[in-house]
């Protein structure tokens, strides 16, 4: 399953990269983080920063440990995640359209490595990708409202 959507900030690309890069106080942006744990500092930049991340989602607490596998400064960074048989990968893309108007592009995609998360997925992707989209877009909104207010 791959679900993609973007926002535009009134905001520079120095700001909504600090906030977007500040993992540890993202729950002081992002409604639906509860709680940040850093379990491994970053290696440099970002790239190898792990945490578990607790945070509501359709409706339950859920927890992930997630990693970030690449890193652009100003451009992009990227998440794995390994749970329930599948990979899950997110990323955040920037894009400035202006010295303050900048793209801020969210994707996730999961994809299922045992029969099991197989089948499973292929039931329910069907009905997950809207509400996925509807998460990301709630997140999306979260950051843009806090670049803009700080």
């Amino acid at each position: 399953m791959k679900v993609l959507t973007q926002i535009d900030i009134n905001s520079t690309k120095e700001k909504v990269w600090e906030v977007i890069t500040d993992i540890e106080n993202s729950g002081h942006v992002i409604s639906g983080i509860i709680n940040i744990e850093i379990l491994n500092p970053a290696e440099g930049d970002l790239v190898g920063l792990k945490w578990r991340e607790t945070r509501k989602m359709f409706g339950k607490e859920t927890q992930e440990v997630m990693w970030i596998t690449h890193s652009e400064k100003y451009h992009y960074y990227q998440t794995r995640a390994e749970s329930h048989g599948a990979i899950y990968v997110f990323r955040l893309n920037m894009t400035e359209k202006s010295n303050d108007i900048v793209t801020l592009e969210m994707s996730f995609e999961g994809e299922s490595i045992n029969l099991m998360a197989k089948v499973m997925s292929g039931i329910f992707s069907i009905f997950m990708k809207k509400p996925m989209k509807k998460a990301l877009e709630v997140d999306l909104e979260d950051i843009k409202k806090y670049c803009e207010a700080n």
